[in-house]
């Protein structure tokens, strides 16, 4: 496996690295967050795979590059191929306009090729 740290790992490690600042000085606050997302995120009548493919449609429209690569990883983890990705990549840039396309088409799918790529 390569051990070389990339772009899109980096910014997932200072994300957590941040959260888990975040759990010290505030432990309970983040444990009802986080109980919170982990309980959106788990699979019910819409699987884990379309959730994460949701998200990073309105990751991408809130202009938010953490969970861009977050959510695009996630999408990959749970088996979304190049095809869904762009798909809900298209639907973000029809409701964002510009700023939803650049990010589409630059940073989500350089993560999607990444981590793909890396799983694969």
């Amino acid at each position: 496996m390569d051990n070389h740290i990339n772009y899109f790992d980096q910014a997932i490690e200072d994300y957590k690295r941040g959260t888990t600042r975040m759990q010290e000085q505030l432990p309970e606050m983040t444990k009802g967050f986080f109980h919170f997302t982990e309980e959106a995120f788990k699979a019910g009548e819409i699987n884990q795979k379309n959730k994460q493919l949701m998200a990073l449609a309105i990751s991408i429209y809130a202009q938010d590059e953490y969970c861009i690569i977050y959510h695009t990883k996630g999408a990959v983890e749970h088996g979304a191929n190049e095809t869904e990705i762009m798909e809900t990549l298209a639907i973000s840039a029809a409701l964002g306009g510009g700023a939803a396309f650049a990010q589409a088409v630059t940073l989500a799918m350089d993560t999607y090729h990444h981590y793909e790529q890396k799983l694969h």
